[in-house]
């Protein structure tokens, strides 16, 4: 690929800007009007192949040149980074780690229009600006270069180590602007908090957070105050994680900072606020959803972050027992009924839902959702976002689902006894209703149905099987290693010596590739319920949770308990991960 010719002038960009491929390239003069007819008359009978593909399977233009054609159409300038010498206080406004994330560089700064020239190597990195203008407030202008110039450039200006969040918060430290507004948290105006959510080292702070917390595959980072500092918490395979604290002022800071960026207002720092950021990271589209909690001592701000390319709602990759999801299958093709999943908050009861709808998402079957809040996009599926502030809940939306002629229903979660009945009505009309409890365990569920008001005669002609789960840290496989648990360990497991005899145990040592902690990702484990005859007897009858446990494990459930045991003794999960997080069954 190379440089742009010498002598070989583009034409303004505004006459390039949306027109045809060839026309650009033959305003550029680097084809002739026949030769693009010739290769329109290829493509006609190529279907599916893009004109600039063909441009350059006939060697007639080169990679650079279809790059700068592209980046023309969209009405991007092309720039030569030969000889330019950027200054400090230009490349200082975007973060060495952000710069070789996002592939770009800064060229220009004007500080009267807050207005930055970024250069780009592909016209399809638009996103990039999209990004930068979120992450950092500026209005971005993008220009296209050269590959291997935006490559030298990058070594050139950011060939240091990348910034840590240790320097950056000496930066703040040493930062005097940021210093004044120690001890004034509640007497900050709107001029300020504005002036304080534009500040570059808290830009570039939360910057790294985000970044950093993208790369270690957190799915919360946490800022909280308190009365005498400012804490950091990302959360990493369900366990919080702190990282170095900033100075407690820049508290406002960074909350006004998350609020231009989630497009909340900043002025409103007494009630509860939420929104959702949207950003590319390496070419991953990543939503954090903003949640603002005001505080004594200031405002908690919490973002889940939601990485679509982590999620992969895959029921076979759940962590279930290969009958266990057999059953699991079945249970998903019944023709109707409500199947719920059960678990506390942060168990991944959305992604076993998700897994389960999309094995069944295919053109013959509509498929509608209600979600508090939607957390991923899928296609094929409908989904509602509800909101109660409108009126607009669970059980109203249900009613008026029923007259889109849905085949399957996902209710978010079941929280009052008229969504619970209009879920239990649709599965009797012959819909398949999917839903969520927060209950400790399967049989539990009942139990809490009933408390909601629900007649026993509804459970027992509508619900077809119950799924508990908890998710279990895994061993990582980097740093995975044998050991002998000593009595005091298989006490806990309520094991004898004896018991584990030819059995093997393991666990992580810590190494760099899981940050030290020993596990690196989650699985499921699962206890699944299904109904019969004797438990809807049973239910009938108002027999307690534990009569109808003991009769769901003689018709063969497996204890969640069991489940996790299973997954440490094929050297899966750790000792300490079964014991927290299922619960022995009382004798």
């Amino acid at each position: 690929m190379g440089k742009m010719n010498e002598g070989q002038k583009l034409p303004p960009v505004e006459q390039l800007r949306g027109r045809t491929l060839g026309r650009i390239l033959i305003k550029m003069g680097v084809l002739s009007r026949n030769k693009v007819h010739e290769c329109l008359k290829i493509q006609s009978q190529r279907k599916g192949v893009q004109i600039g593909q063909i441009f350059l399977e006939l060697g007639l233009i080169d990679d650079f040149q279809l790059q700068m054609a592209l980046a023309a159409q969209r009405g991007m300038e092309y720039m030569s980074l030969d000889g330019i010498d950027i200054p400090a206080d230009v490349v200082e406004k975007v973060p060495a780690q952000m710069a070789k994330t996002y592939h770009i560089i800064p060229i220009e700064y004007n500080q009267k229009k807050n207005e930055l020239i970024v250069a780009l190597d592909s016209p399809d990195n638009f996103r990039a600006t999209d990004d930068l203008s979120t992450l950092m407030g500026f209005k971005v202008t993008a220009k296209i270069t050269d590959r291997e110039a935006l490559e030298s450039a990058l070594t050139k200006y950011y060939e240091t180590e990348d910034e840590n969040i240790n320097e950056l918060i000496d930066e703040i430290q040493g930062d005097s602007f940021l210093a004044e507004f120690e001890g004034r948290n509640q007497s900050i105006d709107l001029d300020e908090l504005k002036e304080l959510s534009e500040s570059n080292p808290v830009k570039k702070l939360l910057n790294l957070v985000l970044l950093q917390a993208i790369r270690d595959k957190a799915s919360d980072i946490h800022f909280e105050p308190f009365e005498n500092e400012y804490k950091m918490r990302y959360r990493i395979d369900g366990v919080l994680y702190e990282m170095i604290p900033p100075p407690k002022y820049i508290a406002a800071a960074l909350s006004s900072r998350i609020k231009v960026m989630a497009n909340l207002d900043i002025a409103e720092r007494r009630l509860p606020q939420d929104g959702r950021i949207s950003l590319t990271v390496q070419n991953n589209p990543i939503d954090l959803r903003v949640s603002v909690l005001p505080t004594m001592f200031g405002e908690s701000v919490v973002l889940r972050v939601l990485d679509r390319t982590q999620a992969s709602f895959d029921l076979g990759a759940l962590g279930l027992r290969p009958d266990d999801q057999d059953l699991v299958r079945k249970l998903i093709r019944k023709p109707n009924g409500i199947i719920i999943v059960t678990g506390p908050t942060g168990c991944g009861k959305t992604t076993t839902l998700y897994s389960a709808l999309n094995e069944l998402n295919d053109i013959e079957t509509k498929i509608i959702t209600t979600e508090d809040p939607v957390e991923y996009d899928v296609d094929g599926l409908i989904q509602v976002q509800m909101n109660p502030s409108i009126g607009l809940t669970f059980a109203r939306c249900l009613r008026s689902i029923l007259r889109q002629d849905p085949d399957i229903l996902l209710v978010g979660e079941i929280r009052d006894l008229e969504t619970a009945e209009i879920a239990a009505q649709a599965s009797l009309t012959g819909h398949v209703v999917f839903t969520t409890l927060h209950t400790t365990d399967a049989p539990s569920s009942i139990a809490r149905l009933l408390d909601l008001g629900v007649e026993p005669f509804l459970l027992t002609a509508t619900i077809e099987g119950i799924v508990s789960q908890r998710l279990l840290r895994k061993i990582c496989e980097n740093c995975k290693t044998a050991f002998e648990p000593n009595e005091a360990q298989l006490m806990e497991l309520q094991f004898t010596p004896d018991d584990v005899k030819g059995k093997k145990f393991y666990y992580g040592r810590g190494c760099s590739k899981c940050n030290g902690t020993g596990y690196r990702g989650r699985i499921g484990a699962f206890e699944i319920m299904i109904f019969n005859d004797e438990i809807r007897d049973l239910v009938m009858n108002s027999a307690s949770t534990s009569v109808l446990r003991a009769a769901a494990q003689k018709n063969g459930m497996k204890l969640m308990r069991d489940n996790g045991l299973s997954a440490m003794f094929d050297g899966v999960t750790t000792i300490d991960e079964v014991v927290k997080e299922t619960i022995m069954e009382e004798v």
